[in-house]
């Protein structure tokens, strides 16, 4: 015969429970990974160039494996409070992790809303703050390096801003005054046809004296519109199914957040009974 439940019952839902430790469990193993592969590749490129230059927060923010470092470590130890409080039953540490969360999503909705409602703005903030500062580090810092050859190829562009390939003017090593074989040029990642096909080899030199000629000629060679513009005309295109995805994930974060409230009410209930 089953007991009739009283109307002070409380109870720590177990599904809930273990549905925020299994998934929680999953991100601090990747935030570990994360961490592991972003720190590997710090010491590789120290051992490699025998310095890293960290005097500014411009150096932290484009120094690529020790960015990739820090926000692996970031979700390793929200994903970890939030494993062990949902495991323990820890209300401390379940306030911490919907905390965190919280300002993520205030985060990404505030970076999301001045990005619809200032573009002008915040493409002039990476003209001016940013592009110099990239286009100067290239060559100094290979993963960074590795990263802007990636997105020129990938997007087919060359350079940051408006000014597209003559960004490169900025670079010590590809302006007009350098005494480098590589002045007035860009690097192979802008050419179009950067590979040989017969060969398979790299054409390095493809983007020698570019700067040189003007736009009509030089895009016979290179690309020569800035990945900035390319990649904001590419997101107008796929504007729905960025914002398809977006909400997602943003829903999916206020499901987890909820999950942890409810459970961190249960315990508190249940706790609350216990010294009753």
């Amino acid at each position: 015969m089953q007991r009739r439940r009283g109307p002070n019952f409380t109870y720590v839902s177990g599904c809930v429970k273990y549905m925020i430790f299994v998934l929680n469990f999953i991100f601090w193993l990747s935030g570990g990974l994360i961490t592991g592969i972003g720190l590997y590749a710090f010491i590789d490129k120290w051992q490699a160039t025998g310095h890293i230059k960290l005097d500014t927060v411009y150096d932290v923010i484009l120094n690529v494996s020790l960015l990739i470092a820090l926000l692996g470590s970031v979700v390793f130890i929200v994903s970890f409070a939030g494993c062990i409080g949902a495991l323990r039953e820890n209300t401390c540490l379940l306030k911490f992790y919907s905390l965190c969360l919280l300002v993520l999503f205030l985060v990404e909705m505030g970076g999301a809303v001045c990005g619809f409602v200032f573009p002008r703005s915040l493409h002039g903030i990476l003209e001016n703050s940013f592009t110099e500062r990239i286009v100067r580090l290239y060559r100094d810092d290979p993963d960074l390096q590795n990263f802007i050859d990636f997105a020129q190829k990938d997007f087919h562009c060359c350079g940051l801003t408006s000014d597209g390939y003559m960004d490169w003017s900025k670079n010590e090593y590809f302006n007009c005054s350098s005494p480098s074989v590589e002045r007035c040029g860009v690097p192979f990642s802008c050419c179009i046809n950067a590979t040989d096909i017969s060969s398979g080899l790299v054409n390095i030199m493809c983007g020698y004296g570019v700067q040189n000629y003007p736009v009509a000629e030089a895009s016979k060679r290179v690309w020569t519109s800035g990945c900035i513009e390319i990649v904001r005309s590419w997101g107008e295109r796929n504007l729905y199914t960025i914002a398809t995805v977006a909400l997602g994930v943003a829903l999916s974060q206020l499901f987890v957040i909820y999950l942890a409230k409810t459970l961190e009410g249960q315990i508190e209930l249940q706790k609350a009974r216990w010294q009753t």
